[in-house]
C-alpha cells in the first residue's frame, strides 16, 4: 500500500522534542548513521533484503505522494534548526535580478542574432520571455502555498509523487553543479578580456590531460569558494551584497542601452527575419536560458517574512522587468550593426568598437563579470536550499539537510554543491554538457506546469474516480499533442498540415479539462490566472522549445537520467521507503499508521463521491 507522509499534533510535539535533542549534538558530525540511518543500510544482509523487495517498494513509491502539511512540518524539522525568516519582497526582487541577468544576455544575443534570427532576435526574446513568465506563474502559486526550501522538488513530490520528484531532484542537482562550474569558468574568461588578455590566458595548460580537460582554472575554483562562503554566513548578508552588485550591473546595462541607441541605425533592421520563423524559434530555444535562475527565488520562500505577499511581488516583478530589459538590449544590438557583422562571442564590445567607442568594451566586460558574480552568489543560496530539502526526504544523505544553529543556513548542502562544482570547473570546459542543461531545465518547467494542473483538478478524497480518469486522459492528450507539435516542427517546420490536427487537439484537451473536470482546489491567497489555459500553454511552449534543441541533447539527457535512476533504485528508493513507512531511527513511529488512516478515510470519501456521482 502506498504511503503519504503526514503528521498529527502529537507528532509535532514529539518531533519538537527530537529536534531539541538533536540540536544539542554537534553540527559537524560524520558518522555512518548520519549519512545512512535507514534500516535498509544497517548491514549488508539488510541491504540485500531491501534489494530483493525493490519491485514492491518501487510500486509503493510511484504511488506515494507527500502533503503540504508534511513538507511544511515534518520535513522541515529534519533540519534540526530553522532557517531565519529575514527576507522581504525587496530582497527577492534583487535576487531575481542577481540570479537571472548574467553573462547570457551578452553572449547569447550576438551568437543567435548572427546564426539564426538576425534582427528578429528581439522576437526570440519575446517568445522565450513569455514562456519563462508562464513558468514563473506556476512557481509563484506553489511557493505561496508551500513556502519551503525545496522549490520544484517539494511541489512535484506533493502533486506527482516521489519518483517524479526524484527525477526533478537529480536534474536540479546536476544543473546546479554543472551550471555553477560553467559560469565560474566564464568568469575567468571575462576577467581575462577585462585586462586585454586572451580568454584562456589565466588558466594553467596541462598537456598531459585529455583535450577539453587540459586547461586548469584555479580562479574559477576561488570564485566558487568565495560566493559559497558568503552564502553560508547569512542569507540577509548575501542579499545586501547582491543588491549592491546588481544595482551596479543595472547601471551598466542602462549605459549599454542609452549609448547603443545614440549610435543606432534603423536600416540595420533590414532584412528583419533573414532565416524565417524557424530561425526565430531556434534562437528562442537557446536564449531562453538567459532567463534561467528565477526558480532559485522560490527556494527562499522558507526564509521570506510574508510569502503570500513578498513572493508574487519579488518573482513576477523582477521577471517582468528583466524580460523588457532583454528585449531592449537585443534591439539595441540589432540596430548598431548589420546582423552579418555581429561578433558571435563579444557582440556588444565589437559593436561599440565599430562606432568608435573602443573604451566601452571594458564597461561591457565589467557588466558581464558583475552579472556572473551575482548569478554565482544567488545560485549558491538557491541550490543549497534545493539540496537541503532533497536531503530532508533522504533521497540523498540526511546530513546535508542540517541547518547551522548559528548562521541559520544549510552549510553542509552549500559545501556539497560548491565542492562538486569546483572539481568540475577546475578541469572541464563543459562544451559538451551545455545543451544538456537546456533540456533538463525545460523538462522540469514542463513538469511544474503539469503539477499545477494536477493540484487544481485532483485532490485525494475530493475528486471522484470518474473525474480523475477523465482528467488523466485529457492531461495526457495535452502532453501528447504538445509533443506532436514539437516533433512536427523539428522535422518539417515549413509544412502546416500537421498543425491543423495537433493544435486543435491541444486546444480541445485543454477546453475539456475546463468544462468536463470540476476544479478540486482553489488557491488560498494567490493563484495562476486562466487555469487550465496558462499551465497547458506552458507545457506546450516548454516542449516546443525542447524540440528545437536537437537529438544529441536528448541522448545525453536520456543517458544521465538512466544513471540517476540506477542510483535511485540502489539507494534513494530504499531510504525514502524506510522514512515513509516510519522505519527510520529518529522518525515518528506513528507516521505510517497515520498515513494509512488518512488513506482509508480518503478511499472511503472517494467511494461516497462515486456513489453520489451516479457511477458515471
Amino acid at each position: 500500500m502506498a504511503s503519504v507522509e503526514t503528521s498529527s499534533p502529537e507528532q509535532h510535539q514529539d518531533s519538537g522534542k527530537a529536534a531539541a535533542a538533536g540540536a544539542t549534538r554537534s553540527y559537524w558530525r560524520w558518522h555512518k548513521d548520519d549519512f545512512f540511518p535507514e534500516p535498509s543500510f544497517a548491514s549488508w544482509g539488510a541491504y540485500r533484503r531491501a534489494l530483493g523487495a525493490t519491485p514492491a517498494r518501487l510500486r509503493d513509491r510511484i504511488a506515494g505522494r507527500s502533503t503540504d502539511a508534511a513538507e511544511l512540518g515534518a520535513l522541515r524539522r529534519r533540519s534540526e534548526n530553522e532557517m531565519r525568516r529575514c527576507l522581504t519582497w525587496w530582497d527577492l526582487t534583487w535576487f531575481g535580478f542577481g540570479s537571472v541577468i548574467g553573462a547570457g544576455i551578452f553572449v547569447l544575443t550576438g551568437q543567435e542574432a548572427h546564426d539564426h534570427a538576425g534582427p528578429a532576435i528581439v522576437l526570440s526574446y519575446v517568445a522565450s520571455g513569455l514562456s519563462a513568465m508562464l513558468s514563473v506563474f506556476c512557481y509563484t502559486e506553489f511557493a505561496v502555498e508551500i513556502p519551503v526550501a525545496g522549490g520544484s522538488f517539494a511541489y512535484l513530490r506533493v502533486e506527482l509523487g516521489d519518483v517524479a520528484a526524484f527525477i526533478a531532484a537529480a536534474n536540479l542537482i546536476l544543473e546546479s553543479i554543472i551550471g555553477t562550474a560553467a559560469v565560474a569558468r566564464s568568469w575567468t574568461s571575462y576577467l581575462a578580456s577585462l585586462i586585454n588578455r586572451p580568454a584562456s590566458a589565466l588558466r594553467i595548460h596541462a598537456p598531459s590531460l585529455v583535450d577539453g580537460y587540459n586547461e586548469l582554472d584555479p580562479i574559477a575554483v576561488a570564485v566558487i569558494a568565495v560566493t559559497a562562503a558568503l552564502a553560508m554566513l547569512s542569507a540577509k548578508g548575501t542579499s545586501r551584497v547582491n543588491w549592491v552588485a546588481s544595482a551596479v550591473h543595472v547601471l551598466i546595462i542602462g549605459f549599454v542601452i542609452v549609448a547603443g541607441f545614440i549610435h543606432a541605425n534603423p536600416s540595420n533592421l533590414r532584412p528583419f527575419m533573414p532565416h524565417g520563423v524557424p530561425g526565430v524559434f531556434r534562437a528562442a530555444a537557446i536564449v531562453y536560458f538567459a532567463y534561467g535562475g528565477f526558480d532559485s527565488i522560490a527556494t527562499m520562500a522558507e526564509e521570506t517574512k510574508n510569502p503570500s505577499r513578498d513572493i508574487p511581488l519579488g518573482l513576477l516583478g523582477s521577471m517582468s522587468v528583466i524580460t523588457a530589459i532583454y528585449c531592449v538590449m537585443a534591439l539595441v544590438l540589432s540596430m548598431m550593426q548589420p546582423y552579418t557583422a555581429i561578433d558571435r562571442s563579444a557582440a556588444y564590445s565589437v559593436a561599440f568598437t565599430s562606432v568608435g567607442m573602443h573604451w566601452a568594451q571594458y564597461v561591457v566586460a565589467l557588466g558581464a563579470l558583475k552579472g556572473m558574480t551575482t548569478v554565482l552568489l544567488v545560485g549558491a543560496l538557491g541550490q543549497a536550499r534545493y539540496t537541503t530539502h532533497i536531503a530532508r526526504s533522504h533521497i540523498i544523505p540526511p546530513v546535508f539537510a542540517l541547518v547551522h544553529p548559528r548562521t541559520g543556513t544549510p552549510v553542509h548542502a552549500t559545501a556539497l554543491i560548491a565542492v562538486a562544482s569546483a572539481c568540475i570547473a577546475l578541469f572541464s570546459s563543459l562544451d559538451v554538457l551545455s545543451s544538456l542543461l537546456s533540456v533538463s531545465t525545460l523538462f522540469i518547467f514542463m513538469m511544474m506546469a503539469t503539477a499545477l494542473l494536477v493540484r487544481r483538478y485532483y485532490v485525494r478524497g475530493v475528486t471522484t474516480r470518474a473525474h480523475a480518469r477523465r482528467f488523466v486522459a485529457l492531461l495526457l492528450l495535452v502532453i501528447a499533442s504538445s509533443i506532436g507539435i514539437a516533433a512536427y516542427w523539428g522535422t518539417a517546420p515549413e509544412r502546416w498540415q500537421g498543425y491543423v490536427v495537433l493544435v486543435p487537439a491541444w486546444a480541445a484537451a485543454t477546453l475539456g479539462i475546463q468544462v468536463l473536470v470540476p476544479a478540486a482546489r482553489a488557491p488560498k491567497v494567490w493563484g495562476v490566472p486562466l487555469v487550465p489555459w496558462l499551465p497547458s500553454l506552458s507545457i506546450a511552449t516548454n516542449l516546443f522549445l525542447m524540440g528545437s534543441l536537437g537529438k544529441d541533447a536528448f541522448i545525453r539527457f536520456g543517458v544521465c537520467t538512466a544513471i540517476m535512476l540506477v542510483y535511485y533504485v540502489l539507494v534513494g528508493l530504499h531510504a525514502t521507503y524506510d522514512v515513509a513507512h516510519g522505519a527510520c531511527p529518529g522518525e515518528d513511529d506513528d507516521e505510517l499508521a497515520a498515513a494509512d488512516d488518512g488513506k482509508v478515510v480518503a478511499a472511503a470519501d472517494v467511494e461516497k463521491a462515486d456513489a453520489a456521482d451516479g457511477g458515471r
